[in-house]
This record gives C-alpha cells, sequence and structure tokens, in this order.
C-alpha cells in the first residue's frame, strides 16, 4: 500500500471528494473538476509527479465563475497530499524542477517545511488575462497554487521564464515543474528512513 488520504470538504460554495496516492505509478487518476481546463492540468500534475488521483467536484456555483472551485480543488490537494504524507519520516522534503513548453519554461522549487507559502515570479510584462475564449489566467494559477501549498504546508516558488502569450503553454509548464519537484520533495531518502528531515523533529 502506498501513502494514501481521501478529503472531503464541503462549503457553501463547494463539495469536493479527493483520494490520492503518492506512491501511484501517474497513469491512474480521474480528475472530474467541471473546468474542462483545470482537469487537463491537475491530470499533468498528477501524471509527471507519478500521483494517483481521483478528484470530483460533487457541486460548485461554477454558474457564477470558477473563482471558489479553482482555490477550494488547491485546498482539497493540498489537505489530501499532507494527509498521505503523514508525519513525513524519511522525506526528502526539497524538491527542484524544471519544465519547459516551447520557449516558456516553468522551475518550481518546493520545501516541505510546515510552513505555507506560495510565490510566482513571472519573467516579462506578458500578463494573459481571460478573454471571450479562455477561462483560465496566471492569477488563477496563483490562486490554486497558493491554496495548494498553505494547505500543504510547503514553501513553493515557480519562476515563469519567456512567458507566452498562450495561457495554455504557461500554466501547463507550471503544473508539470510542480508534479516533477512535489515528486522528488516526497520521495524517501534510505538514508534518513524513518527520520522526520528537520533539525526540530516534527514538521507541523
Amino acid at each position: 500500500m502506498g501513502r494514501t488520504a481521501t478529503i472531503e470538504r464541503k462549503s457553501k460554495e463547494t463539495h469536493i471528494k479527493a483520494t490520492v496516492n503518492v506512491d501511484g505509478r501517474g497513469d491512474r487518476s480521474r480528475i472530474r473538476t467541471g473546468i474542462a481546463f483545470l482537469d487537463h492540468m491537475v491530470e499533468l500534475f498528477c501524471f509527471h509527479g507519478l500521483f494517483d488521483l481521483e478528484l470530483e467536484v460533487v457541486s460548485s456555483d461554477t454558474a457564477i465563475d470558477i473563482h471558489h472551485t479553482n482555490e477550494d480543488i488547491g485546498i482539497v490537494l493540498g489537505k489530501a497530499v499532507k494527509q498521505a504524507l503523514g508525519e513525513k519520516a524519511g522525506i526528502r522534503r526539497f524538491g527542484s524542477k524544471g519544465a519547459p513548453m516551447e520557449a516558456t519554461v516553468a522551475r518550481c522549487i518546493i520545501d516541505i517545511s510546515g510552513r505555507g507559502y506560495f510565490h510566482l515570479n513571472v519573467e516579462g510584462d506578458k500578463l494573459v488575462q481571460p478573454g471571450e475564449k479562455q477561462e483560465y489566467s496566471l492569477s488563477y494559477l496563483e490562486h490554486f497554487m497558493e491554496s495548494f501549498a498553505h494547505n500543504l504546508g510547503a514553501t513553493m516558488s515557480v519562476t515563469l521564464q519567456n512567458v507566452s502569450d498562450d495561457v495554455h503553454t504557461n500554466v501547463e509548464a507550471v503544473f508539470k515543474a510542480v508534479g516533477l519537484a512535489l515528486d522528488e520533495a516526497t520521495q524517501v531518502d534510505p538514508r534518513r528512513e524513518g527520520i522526520v528531515p528537520s533539525t526540530k523533529g516534527i514538521i507541523d
């Protein structure tokens, strides 16, 4: 059995269920958020991070917009991964990976420290906002990742270089980089098996 957890969260805006296996294969996920673009991004995150995820948005207020649903999925996913890691004994804790998409490159550095923090550094002056045919933006990406990092208890820094005028390219590169970095950070180091990777002896 891998490191697994199941989370169910209900609010006035959303009802979301998720089961994650941190020690998965990445190709056994079923993601149903009600936001087709986000389904694809989370699937990429899982595939390249080698996580198996069952995620379902049972109900939401997407008739208004996707703000609450996008943010709440980040909350649930962060809580599920945190619970699956338990006391975090033996994990590498730190991860640093990059992913290119054409000229655009996303780099993620993560520390599963118990301190939730997210920073997105965009190099360039192209900030793509939602248009008539775009339901996602860098702003939505930032809200998702901030919710994920805070509820996982991880410090995450993402740098996006050579920003594209295509929102899909930018966001996909980030989700891939975060998945790759999180996979590295959650791996068990045999030299530290059974030991929490902190001089404090605990990671909250």
